[in-house]
């Protein structure tokens, strides 16, 4: 009876999770099919560019589309 009960409850909170990290998953396509333009020694630049930014006062949030975009490209580039 428990687990037919936990069956029927588990998986929302994975489902919501994913619900709400879509667009930002698109997001970061979007941004990492621009990356594929970008030479290998600008896609090294981008640390710098990333730390400088975060230095200045931007956010991590607002940094995490584009830093996941640039570990995408990286990958995929190896």
């Amino acid at each position: 009876m428990f687990s037919n009960l936990f069956k029927k409850f588990a998986g929302r909170h994975y489902r919501k999770y994913v619900k709400n990290a879509w667009p930002m998953v698109e997001r970061i396509k979007v941004i990492e099919a621009d990356y594929q333009k970008l030479t290998d020694d600008q896609i090294r630049a981008k640390t710098a560019e990333f730390k400088n930014r975060y230095a200045e006062g931007e956010t991590l949030e607002e940094l995490l589309p584009e830093a996941f975009a640039t570990v995408m490209n990286t990958s995929r580039r190896l």
